[in-house]
C-alpha cells in the first residue's frame, strides 16, 4: 500500500494521573505471593514494568478522548471544517452502541458530513484507523481525518488482582497467564491526517503492509463481548511466551514485505516505534528484525502496554525527547493479537516542538506535541 498525498500532521497524548507502581500491585497480591512462597519483586523482574498509570474510576474512554482530540486540533490550528472522518479506534468504549466516536464528533463541534465510527483491532486499533482515513484521502473522498483513541487498564487490573488472590487452586505455572494482564496500563492518544496540500509539516506517510498470523488467534483472549455491561469485571488469559515468539516470528516477516514495499534496506531505516510490550520482548523484536535499539524510543516501563494507544503515544513522547530529527525515515511497527502486524513508513519533515509545558513524572499531566 503506497500514499502519494497523504501526511501525519499532528500526534497529541493524554496520560492519567494516578500512578500504580508494581510495587504497590504486588503489595495487593499479598495473599498469593505468601500462597506461592513468590518473592517480591518478581513481577518487575519478569516484566521489566515499573508503573503504570490508571483513570480515575468511572471515566468513560470517551472523556480522554474528547480532552486529547481538542489538543491535537488546537496545536495544530487546523481548521475543523476540513476533518472528514473521525474514527475512535481503542479497544475500550463507551458502550456497545452508538459508536463512541458520536459523542467525541459531538463534542468536537465537527460537521455533518463526516465520517463517524468506532475500529476495534486489539492493539493495532489506532493503526488501522490512521491506514483507513490514508486511504479515503488518497482516494479523494476527504481531505483529512482524525483518530483517537483511550485505553482504561483500571477493570482489568482490578479484576486480575481480585482473582488471583481469590483462586486457591492456582500455582506458580497457571498463574502465568495473568502475568500479561497486570502490565497493561491507560493512556490516550490522537493523530490528524490530513492531504498534503493542507499540511503545514510535509511529514508524509509513504506506505503500509499488514501481515496476518491468524493460526495463533487464541494465544491472547478476553472475555465475551461484554464491553458496556454495567460493573463489568475483565479477565485474559494470555500464553505469553507462545505470543511472544509467534509474534516476533510474524513481525520479522512483515517488516521484510515492509522494507520490500517501500524499497528501502533494514540501514534506510533512521527511528522506528514499535508496540510496546515489554523490554525483553522490544529487545528480541528489534533483534529479529535486525535493527539497532538505539533507533528505537521506548515508554513501557513507565507506561506499561496502554494497548492500541501504546505506539502513537510512545511516538508523541518520542519527538517530544527529540528522538526525531528532519528527514528521517520513520517505522511504525504495530503488532497484535490474532496474531496482526500493520508497519507504516513515515518520510518526517518537521520537528515537532512544544506548546505546553513537559509532563511531569509524578503526576503525568500532559504537554502537547504536535507536528506544527
Amino acid at each position: 500500500m503506497r500514499f502519494r498525498h497523504v501526511c501525519l500532521e499532528a500526534i497529541s497524548y493524554t496520560l492519567p494521573s494516578q500512578v500504580v507502581t508494581t510495587e504497590a500491585l504486588e503489595q495487593r497480591l499479598t495473599p498469593l505471593y505468601r500462597r506461592l512462597g513468590l518473592p517480591q519483586g518478581r513481577l518487575e523482574l519478569i516484566t521489566g514494568i515499573q508503573e503504570r498509570r490508571c483513570w480515575p474510576a468511572g471515566t468513560l474512554p470517551s472523556d480522554p478522548s474528547i480532552e486529547t482530540a481538542r489538543k491535537v486540533l488546537r496545536v495544530s490550528r487546523f481548521n475543523r471544517r476540513s476533518i472528514g472522518a473521525l474514527i475512535h479506534a481503542s479497544v475500550c468504549r463507551d458502550r456497545l452502541e452508538p459508536a463512541t466516536a458520536c459523542r467525541v464528533h459531538h463534542a468536537l463541534g465537527l460537521g455533518s458530513g463526516c465520517l463517524v465510527y468506532d475500529v476495534s483491532n486489539a492493539c493495532l486499533g489506532m493503526l488501522n484507523g490512521i491506514l483507513q482515513v490514508a486511504g479515503l484521502i488518497e482516494l479523494g473522498h476527504i481531505q483529512a481525518g482524525l483518530v483517537v483513541g483511550t485505553e482504561d487498564s483500571r477493570s482489568l487490573l482490578e479484576s486480575t488482582v481480585e482473582m488471583l488472590n481469590r483462586d486457591t487452586t492456582l500455582t506458580r505455572e497457571t498463574i502465568k497467564r495473568s502475568i500479561a494482564s497486570l502490565t497493561i496500563g491507560s493512556a490516550s492518544a490522537a493523530v490528524l491526517v490530513c492531504h498534503r496540500n493542507l499540511s503545514t509539516t510535509n511529514n508524509r506517510l509513504l506506505s503500509a503492509a499488514a501481515h496476518a498470523e491468524t493460526d495463533h488467534h487464541a494465544l491472547c483472549c478476553s472475555g465475551r463481548d461484554e464491553a458496556a455491561s454495567d460493573g463489568m469485571r475483565p479477565l485474559m488469559q494470555t500464553d505469553s511466551e507462545a505470543l511472544m515468539r509467534e509474534g516476533i516470528a510474524a513481525g520479522a516477516e512483515a517488516f521484510r514485505e515492509f522494507l520490500d514495499e517501500l524499497g528501502w534496506t533494514r540501514r534506510a531505516v533512521d527511528k522506528t516505534f514499535c508496540h510496546q510490550v515489554g523490554p525483553t520482548h522490544r529487545r528480541q523484536m528489534l533483534e529479529a528484525l535486525g535493527v539497532s535499539p538505539s533507533l528505537d524510543f521506548s515508554t513501557v516501563e513507565t507506561l506499561g502496554n496502554t494497548g492500541s494507544v501504546a505506539l502513537p503515544v510512545t511516538m508523541a513522547v518520542g519527538v517530544e525527547h527529540g528522538h526525531l530529527e528532519a528527514g528521517d525515515r520513520v517505522a511504525m511497527l504495530g503488532i497484535g493479537s490474532g496474531i496482526n502486524t500493520l508497519m507504516l513508513g513515515v518520510q518526517w519533515q518537521r520537528t515537532p516542538r512544544a506548546v505546553s509545558r513537559p509532563p511531569r513524572a509524578a503526576t503525568g499531566d500532559a504537554a502537547l506535541y504536535s507536528a506544527s
